[in-house]
């Protein structure tokens, strides 16, 4: 853990309303930035082409409705192009990255593979080794290149490594870390690219996030350490599923703080139904969560994910499930 002053954050896509799993998180994120007496940034990651204008706001009014702060003013990706831009320069200078012309089937069904030198689910450096003439060739047929890490150069040849990070929550991980893509083939900085990025320039030295993007971690850490930058400490906290232990998703009823108003309830029983997922004991107002934040404790947290069961929904005829 870093000795300096923590500093958190939250970064939602603004591709609609957030639902309980996300306000879940965002809480979660609150209370481990809060009980260190640390800062909270809000960034919202907003480079995918699913992004719709209405939901910065909405998303802003939601987390404030529950009683949850942030430090400073959000900040959008959308808007920092230029910093991604400058680390995409320095990589590509020290000749660190290589052009990619695979569609997205020719990735899939590449990962997919059964045999080879690549473990499951890691880009084989099918375009790593391409000469000019064929770069050439594939830009000449209307393929936009899309732009790799050349994560392991050795003598080995091998176009992936591992790499061990530790969480606080679950502990020791290792991934894989292959010549994941920077750059889309329309010129947007990718996911993992923009993360590390904004991280190191806010000064992010925390994040808490869902587990499901503990395999991304490796890939994000080996970065900052080309990059010349400290990775922060990260803490993978479980999901909210389904029913059916599907992730969360509409399908499943009320599972937006709107909806949930809809269904009479208050900000605070949305909070209070969050704070008892998590083992946490119930408020009487918003004002209660510092004095919750104070007594938190990561350890104690739920390490399986929280299964959500709809309320039931009242009708003329009488109350249906």
């Amino acid at each position: 853990m870093s000795e300096d002053p923590t500093t958190g954050r939250w970064a939602p896509s603004p591709t609609g309303d957030l639902h309980l799993g996300n306000l879940r998180t965002a809480l979660l994120a609150w209370l481990f930035a809060r009980s260190d007496g640390g800062r909270l940034l809000w960034r919202f990651e907003d480079l995918d082409g699913a992004v719709r204008p209405q939901f910065y706001d909405s998303q802003l009014r939601d987390v404030a409705a529950l009683g949850l702060d942030w430090d400073g003013e959000p900040v959008r990706q959308s808007d920092r192009l230029e910093l991604y831009r400058d680390a995409i320069s320095d990589l590509i200078r020290r000749g660190l990255t290589y052009e990619c012309f695979c569609t997205r089937r020719e990735i899939t069904e590449a990962v997919a593979a059964p045999h080879g030198p690549s473990p499951e689910g890691a880009y084989p450096g099918t375009c790593r080794t391409l000469t000019r003439e064929k770069r050439e060739r594939r830009r000449g047929e209307g393929r936009p290149p899309a732009l790799r890490l050349r994560a392991e150069s050795g003598a080995s040849g091998n176009t992936h490594a591992e790499l061990t990070v530790t969480d606080q929550q679950l502990g020791t991980y290792t991934g894989i870390v292959d010549d994941f893509v920077l750059q889309r083939g329309d010129s947007t900085p990718a996911y993992n690219l923009a993360v590390v990025v904004d991280d190191a320039a806010q000064g992010i030295n925390q994040v808490v996030r869902g587990d499901d993007l503990l395999p991304s971690t490796p890939r994000q850490v080996f970065l900052a350490g080309l990059l010349g930058v400290a990775p922060p400490s990260y803490a993978h906290v479980p999901l909210v599923l389904g029913p059916q232990d599907r992730r969360l998703a509409k399908r499943d009823g009320a599972v937006t703080l709107i909806h949930r108003l809809a269904l009479g309830e208050m900000p605070l029983d949305v909070v209070n139904l969050l704070l008892g997922s998590l083992g946490l004991e119930p408020v009487g107002s918003a004002a209660d969560l510092p004095a919750v934040a104070k007594r938190f404790d990561p350890a104690a947290l739920p390490t399986e994910p929280w299964i959500y069961e709809p309320p039931a929904v009242q009708t003329s005829g009488g109350t249906t499930d």
